[in-house]
């Protein structure tokens, strides 16, 4: 089973590299993207565990290793 983990920073914390990146694509001409958000992808290869296990694995590992919790928030996704 692979997880995919999605970290990005909480909406209420500034983005200068998102901010960065929307200014040169406005520079670009890419007058239709208002907003860049950046972040991270993990993607864990789970062997042995149950759907739930793994679930709750890829959550405290997400929780406790992959993200700061006071400017980041993160999603997940679990693939057989």
């Amino acid at each position: 089973m692979k997880a995919r983990v999605y970290v990005t920073l909480k909406r209420t914390v500034l983005d200068p590299q998102g901010q960065t990146i929307q200014q040169a694509l406005a520079g670009l001409g890419y007058q239709s993207i208002k907003e860049v958000r950046q972040g991270k992808v993990f993607e864990i290869q789970l062997n042995g565990l149950s759907r739930e296990q793994a679930r709750a694995q890829v959550e405290k590992v997400a929780r406790d290793v992959l993200t700061n919790p006071v400017i980041e928030e993160f999603r997940f996704e679990l693939e057989e």
